[in-house]
Order: C-alpha cells, then sequence, then structure tokens
C-alpha cells in the first residue's frame, strides 16, 4: 500500500484515535466480558467509531463532546427505525433512501449537521439489516447510549482538541487593524506601501478558505449569518483602506469631509472591534448613519459652491462614502448578530433580510433554497440517498454476510466526482484485500483463542484510528477490516473466511459506489459552477439599466432596482458549487482557467448597486445628456456580462466607462457626485468581467473604484434570499469596487 509523506494531521488524528479507542474499547469489554451482553457491545463499539472516526465533527473538545450529545437523540431514533424496518428488505431500502437523503441533504444546515451525517448513517445502517430482532432493541440503544456517552466525556477530558481562534475574534482583530488604516488616511499625505499590504494581509486572513471548518459562519441562524456579513463587510473595508493607503490623498484641509468622516469610520471599527470581544451592549449604525449623512450634506453643499471641487476630489470622495458604507453594512450585521436588532429602518431591507425571521423559519428557507437540482447539496443528497438504497437492495437480495459492510464502503468511499470515486475505490480494494489477508492470518493463527483477539483489539484500533485518516484510504480500508475482524472474533468463532467475506462486500459497495457516481452528475461540481455563474451573470446584467435609470429618475424611485432577489438565489447557488468544487481532489491547485471568484464578485457588485445606488440623493434635475450616457454606460456593461455568461476563449475585457468630459462640463454640479458613483459602479464590473477569464486570484486592473480584493468561497448554498455563507456576501459591503 502506498504510503504518505509527514502531516501537520497526525498528531489530531493520534489524539483523536486515543479518545474513540478508549470510549470504544471500554463500553465492549464491559458489555462482551463483564455483563455479557454482545449486542450491546456491539452498538458501544460503533457508536465512537461512527462519531469519532465516520464524523468529522468540528470545533474543540468541548464543542465535540456537545455535538455528540446532541445527536444522540438522533442515533437512538435512527436505531430504532432501522430495527422495525428490519423486517424485510422493501422497507429497509425504502428508509435507506429516505434517511440518506435526509441525513445527506441537512448538511446544509452547517458544519455540525454536515460533519455528523455519516456517522448517524451508520446507526441506521447497523440495525437494518437481518436477523429482525425487535427484542433486541432495549440492549442496542443502551450500548449506543452508553458508547455515546463515553465518547463525549473522552472528547471533553482525554487530549481534548484544542479550540480554534473564533471567527467573532478574528474580525475583532481585523477590525482593529481596518481602524489604523482608517485613521492614517484620515491624515492624508504620501503613500504607505507597508500599510497597504497590512491591511491586504487582515483581509486575507478572514477568507473562509482559509479558516477551519468549525469556524466558518455558514450556519442558517440569525448569529452566523450577521457575523458571515459582518465579516465579509470588514474584508472589503480593509481592501478599500488597503487602496487608498497605496495612494497619495490630499490633505485634510483640502477635502475636511472625507477626513472627519473617515476618523468616524475608524473610531466605530475600533468599537466593534470591543463589541466582538464580548463587550456589550452593541450598538446600531444609527451613529455611522450620521456621519454618512453629514458627509453627503457636506458633499452636496460643496458642489453648489462657487468653486466646485474636481473630479478628482469627488472621485475620493466617492471612494471614501463606500468605505463608510462597509463600516455601516458592518456595523448593521454585528447589531443583528449579537445585539438581538431585528429592524433596520432606514437600509436596505433586502440586505439585511435575516433580521426579522425566526430562527425556525431561517432554517425552512435554507432548506427550501437547495430544492432544486442546480443545488450541490441537492444532488449530493441525490446520489447518497442512491446508493446506500441500492447498496442496500444488493446486500439484502443477495444475503450477503455483514451485508452492513457494503453500505459502509458506499459511505465512505463516494466521492463527488467518477474520477475521485474511483480513485478512492482502486485504493479501498487494494487496502481491503491486504487487511483480509492480516484478518485471515490472525484467524488462522490465534483459532478461537479469544484472549489474543481481546489484548490485540486496543492496539490494533489505536494504529488504525492514527495512520488510516492520514495515510489514504488503502490504509483505512485495510487497518479497519483488521480492526472490525478483531472485534467480531469476540463475539462469535471465527475462520480466515471473516476476510473473504469483508473482501466481498467491500468489492460489491465499490462497485455500487462507483456506478452511483457514474450516473449521477459524474462530473462533479465543475459543470454545476460553469453553468451557475453563466446565470448569475445572465441574472445580475438585466438588473444595471434597471439601477441606473431608478437611480436618475427625477424623482429617484424607492427602494432596490429591478428583482435582486433572483439574482440572490443564483449567487447562492453559485457559491455552493464553488465552494464544493474548491474542495474536490485535484481542484483549487495551479492555475485555473476561470477566476470563479471574480464571477461571483460581478454578482456581489451588482447586488449592491441595486441596493445603494437608488438611495444616492441627487442635488438637481439630471439633463438629458447625462441620463443617456448613464443608460448608454449601463446598457453596454449589461450587454458584456451577457457576452461574459457564455465564456468565450478570449474572454471579455470592456473598457471602463468614463464621465465625458463635455457630460461633466455640462451636469448641474449637483449632479456630478452621483454620476461619479455610477460611472465607479460600471467601472468596478468591468473590471470583475475582465478578470474572469485571466485566471488569476489577485485584483483586477483598471478599476477607478477603492480597493480591490477577491470573495473567498462560500460553505454550502443557502438557496434564494439566503444569508451568505461565504466571503462574497451581498450583504457584506455597499463597496463599488471589486472586493
Amino acid at each position: 500500500m502506498p504510503t504518505r509523506s509527514s502531516s501537520p494531521e497526525r498528531a489530531p488524528a493520534a489524539r483523536r484515535a486515543v479518545r474513540v479507542t478508549a470510549a470504544a474499547s471500554a463500553v465492549f469489554y464491559l458489555a462482551v466480558y463483564v455483563l455479557d451482553a454482545p449486542v450491546g457491545g456491539l452498538y458501544g463499539f460503533f457508536a465512537p467509531v461512527a462519531l469519532g472516526i465516520l464524523s468529522p465533527l468540528p470545533g474543540s473538545g468541548r464543542d465535540r463532546a456537545l455535538t455528540v450529545l446532541r445527536v444522540l437523540p438522533a442515533a437512538l431514533a435512527l436505531t430504532a427505525l432501522g430495527t422495525a424496518l428490519a423486517v424485510a428488505t422493501a422497507p429497509a431500502v425504502a428508509g435507506m433512501v429516505v434517511v440518506g437523503f435526509a441525513l445527506a441533504f441537512g448538511g446544509a444546515l452547517g458544519p455540525a449537521a454536515a460533519g455528523a451525517a455519516p456517522g448517524l448513517q451508520l446507526f441506521y445502517i447497523l440495525a437494518c439489516f437481518p436477523p429482525y430482532v425487535p427484542d433486541a432493541l432495549p440492549e442496542r440503544l443502551l450500548g449506543l447510549l452508553t458508547g455515546g456517552a463515553l465518547l463525549a466525556l473522552c472528547e471533553w477530558l482525554l487530549l481534548p482538541a484544542p479550540a480554534a481562534v473564533r471567527y467573532r475574534h478574528r474580525v475583532a482583530a481585523a477590525l482593529e487593524t481596518a481602524a489604523h488604516g482608517a485613521r492614517a488616511a484620515a491624515a492624508g499625505g504620501r503613500a504607505d506601501p507597508a500599510l497597504a499590504r497590512e491591511l491586504c494581509a487582515a483581509g486575507q486572513r478572514l477568507r473562509l478558505s482559509r479558516l477551519p471548518p468549525a469556524v466558518r459562519p455558514t450556519g442558517a441562524g440569525r448569529t452566523a449569518r450577521g457575523l458571515a456579513q459582518t465579516g465579509s463587510a470588514t474584508r472589503r473595508l480593509l481592501d478599500q483602506l488597503a487602496r487608498t493607503a497605496g495612494c497619495p490623498a490630499p490633505p485634510p484641509d483640502r477635502d475636511l469631509a472625507s477626513a472627519t468622516l473617515l476618523h468616524g469610520v475608524g473610531a466605530e471599527c475600533a468599537a466593534m472591534a470591543r463589541d466582538l470581544r464580548g463587550r456589550r451592549p452593541v450598538a446600531g449604525p444609527e451613529a455611522l448613519e450620521e456621519m454618512v449623512a453629514e458627509f453627503l450634506a457636506a458633499r452636496a453643499r460643496a458642489a453648489l459652491a462657487e468653486r466646485p471641487p474636481p473630479p478628482d476630489v469627488l472621485r475620493r470622495q466617492a471612494a471614501v462614502l463606500a468605505t463608510a458604507s462597509s463600516a455601516v453594512t458592518a456595523r448593521t450585521a454585528l447589531s443583528v448578530a449579537l445585539g438581538g436588532r431585528r429592524e433596520v429602518a432606514g437600509l436596505p431591507a433586502e440586505q439585511f433580510w435575516y433580521a426579522a425571521p425566526s430562527a425556525a423559519r431561517l432554517l425552512l428557507r435554507r432548506l427550501a433554497g437547495n430544492l432544486t437540482p442546480r443545488s450541490v447539496v441537492f444532488q449530493n443528497a441525490v446520489r447518497t440517498a442512491l446508493g446506500l438504497g441500492v447498496a442496500r437492495l444488493v446486500a439484502g437480495s443477495l444475503e450477503l454476510s455483514h451485508g452492513f459492510w457494503v453500505l459502509l464502503a458506499v459511505l465512505t468511499l463516494g466521492r463527488t466526482t467518477a474520477g475521485a470515486t474511483w480513485s478512492a475505490v482502486r485504493s479501498a480494494v487494494a487496502g481491503t484485500f491486504a487487511g483480509a489477508l492480516a484478518a485471515a492470518g490472525l484467524a488462522l493463527g490465534a483459532g478461537g483463542a479469544t484472549e489474543v483477539y481481546a489484548a490485540a483489539l486496543v492496539p490494533v484500533m489505536l494504529l488504525a484510528f492514527t495512520v488510516g485518516p492520514v495515510a489514504g484510504v488503502a490504509w483505512a480500508q485495510g487497518l479497519f477490516t483488521l480492526v472490525v475482524s478483531t472485534a467480531f472474533a469476540q463475539l462469535e468463532p471465527i475462520t480466515w473466511h471473516i476476510g473473504e467475506a469483508r473482501a466481498v462486500d467491500v468489492l460489491t459497495g465499490s462497485a455500487v459506489g462507483l456506478l452511483c457516481g457514474v450516473l449521477a452528475w459524474p462530473a462533479g461540481a465543475a459543470p454545476e459552477v460553469r453553468r451557475g455563474m453563466a446565470a448569475l451573470l445572465r441574472q445580475a446584467a438585466a438588473l444595471l439599466p434597471a439601477t441606473v435609470t431608478t437611480t436618475l429618475a427625477p424623482p429617484p424611485a424607492p427602494g432596490s432596482a429591478g428583482d435582486p432577489w433572483r439574482t440572490l438565489h443564483r449567487l447562492r447557488l453559485a457559491e455552493a458549487a464553488y465552494a464544493q468544487l474548491r474542495c474536490e481532489p485535484g481542484r483549487g491547485r495551479g492555475r485555473a482557467e476561470r477566476d470563479w471568484s471574480a464571477a461571483l464578485n460581478c454578482g456581489v457588485h451588482t447586488l449592491v448597486g441595486a441596493y445603494w445606488l437608488p438611495r444616492a440623493p441627487v442635488a438637481g434635475a439630471v439633463p438629458a445628456d447625462a441620463v443617456r450616457w448613464a443608460c448608454a454606460a449601463a446598457g453596454s456593461t449589461a450587454a458584456h456580462m451577457a457576452r461574459a455568461a457564455a465564456f468565450p476563449p478570449g474572454g471579455v475585457r470592456p473598457r471602463p466607462p468614463r464621465v465625458p468630459a463635455t457630460v461633466e462640463s455640462a451636469v448641474p454640479p449637483g449632479v456630478l457626485p452621483v454620476l461619479m458613483d455610477v460611472e465607479n459602479w460600471l467601472a468596478t464590473l468591468s473590471a470583475d468581467l475582465a478578470a474572469i477569464s485571466d485566471g488569476a486570484t489577485g485584483p483586477a486592473q483598471g478599476s477607478t473604484g477603492p480597493a480591490q480584493g477577491s470573495t473567498g468561497p462560500a460553505q454550502g448554498s443557502t438557496g434564494p434570499a439566503q444569508g451568505s455563507t461565504g466571503a462574497g456576501s451581498p450583504g457584506g459591503s455597499v463597496s463599488w469596487s471589486r472586493t
């Protein structure tokens, strides 16, 4: 079997192996040798294995212990259901399909649910096989409950997993850096490349793809959604401040309004950092909103003065306004997440839609949003349910001994692409045959000497659970074969045929899993990413002309332009597909064909404009020439966006629009700032479109907006009108730069 190089996961795997071995062996030895309850011993043995090894539970030792205790009632219910449906193959198969789909689909609710799903599958799998012995249910439940409780105790007290830095504390540190950057920007002066790099690095540390799954705010509840939005707005704020630090800035006396607003942004960033570190109460965005209102009033007065500001100052003010708007978004989201705020009067209701609904409605929306064949969560659930159902039918029809191993092979070897499944199956078959030979050799050597197997169980488990998770599928399957053979040898006499049975069952399960992988979305997330990004760009393109028309209409139309909800729905599905693509073997390495994060950014910034541009005050009537230019620029950008949805070989690189000098000089001074906002927004979208085909992850060049950045992959789809699960939330910022 192939070996792998040293991995940083070995130490955590060794500690996990100690915890699982201690819990499983304790309940197994107690039930088998003291209480003479072999059925309870079997279920008590598999409970820690299912929840400690098969289920990648996230978090610290305390978090994992609490998760184990929370899922135990579901494990008991699934065991009871499987025991009842084991009466015949048909009901057992039907139950397997329903349970398989429900548990896999429920992973959309967050990392804890997704992590516990494989282990919970195993409890039904164990119970749904013959013999049909409903009288054994109490012993099964008692063994399972004991094993689960011991695992929770070991997770908490025995070499517990260290706690990772919480997401809120990471955001707090980033906001402290942002406060420093805002104060430096307010002072003006020469460019500071070192500060720009520091601000960019602080934003990159918040990318969800760089965080442990346990700390990612990907849950469906209000707190998780609010924290995700706070983090994404903070990333944009840092990127904007980095762009400001990288360019010379006029002294405060030349642009006092911008300096004052930046000072206020710095103070609010520092206050938000204190809130995130637990210093309550959490304030709302009212203070920042007042500062922004004063800034807008000062900008309008300056525009109507005898000597209005030159265009370069207006462009800087547009950048400062976008920076402050990002801070407003972060402050509002934080007040929802930690302060219990349920209303966001005066702000785009769509942006903070999750503030008012109850927790139950938020969960239902998350699930309902994924009930579509275009959702990778739905696809994975269907693939899992199909594989497990077919495996249960085959095992029951052929009356395979230890048939649950067939389903276990499907559960552990299934991948999101047919190629990855075939690779896992090849390694698993090799490892299983090696493990079967070792098990047969042990059976021939030890014979019926139960004490030999009892003495070997603990060291074999420690070896298997330490080496298997980090050395690859072949080692994991081979060593686990040896573990189950050693355990079953203490429950009933075995011969060398147990290795043969294990090999046959794994081969059967591998064949079923491979067949389902070929039939059900065999290419994985790659086609769905392309399809989802194309749908997102087409839907976003429709918003551009409507947003510009609403912004410049006399008077401005209330609310957001167009229909942002459909674009938001498309963005969620595209985020989830991109997240799965990044997790698939062989993905995310080297130069990508497309910069998919730029496509997500394009959808994000389209929504940002639809939310905020119509709210910008226009001091005076907009001349027809200005309206024609804005509508033509929006239409041209929308056409390029629709063309980009086809992903032509040469890409789409539109020239960033710029207000013509003739329009610039002819419009009333009070109208020019809003035209600059429109110019900035459309230029940002043009830069995003150019970046899609660049294959680079760095910021695109050519944007006239403030700071650049990139959107990290989201975890899990949230369906229509859902809160962000990734760093690219449209609710994360009103910045019209590429983030």
